[in-house]
């Protein structure tokens, strides 16, 4: 009778340290995989954490507006992030399939935002450069900005003033620059 308790107690006793050793090796197994899991190969550095992607509007050569994509530091937003978009749009695309717009020396004086509604001063050679223009092209110069600036959560619209001024705009187009723009979809 002894003989049978002990052997079922070494039974007992055995199969504890069996259950253990499978749950041990088995939870050190998890660890070691969620560990090797997030080690990357390679470094990344502060710069590269801080990569973010925009969207600028630009016309192609049927005049359709279409978006180009950019990895940019987002750090270069901090600051003005709708000065920085503006100046993107106004040095032009990177993509040869798409068209630059706005006429030469146009320079971006400053945006504001009021009420959700980007106020966007330009130089007098948005509109004096552009008199050679179509309508369709100056179309797309609004559209353009409008689109770029509306891809930020806190702009619904775009104004415009020339040289701190609200302005008609382009007269014998008859398209005014007094106007309240929202973006367009192509």
């Amino acid at each position: 009778m002894k003989k049978k308790f002990f052997m079922g107690i070494f039974l007992v006793i055995l199969a504890i340290g069996l259950i253990y050793m499978i749950i041990i090796n088995t939870v050190f197994n998890k660890n070691e995989e969620i560990i090797n899991e997030y080690i990357p190969e390679v470094e990344i550095s502060d710069s590269e954490l801080r990569k973010t992607l925009i969207t600028l509007y630009f016309p192609d050569n049927d005049g359709n507006l279409k978006s180009e994509t950019r990895l940019i530091d987002s750090k270069e937003l901090l600051i003005d992030p709708y000065k920085v978009l503006m100046g993107m749009l106004m040095e032009g695309p990177k993509d040869t399939n798409l068209v630059k717009t706005f006429p030469e020396n146009t320079k971006v004086i400053d945006v504001k935002i009021n009420k959700k509604c980007a106020i966007v001063n330009l130089s007098r050679e948005f509109v004096d450069g552009s008199k050679d223009m179509d309508v369709a092209k100056k179309g797309n110069m609004i559209n353009s900005i409008v689109n770029t600036l509306t891809e930020l959560n806190e702009v619904q619209s775009v104004r415009f003033l020339i040289d701190g001024e609200e302005v008609d705009g382009f007269e014998e187009d008859t398209i005014s620059l007094k106007n309240e723009y929202f973006r367009t979809e192509n």
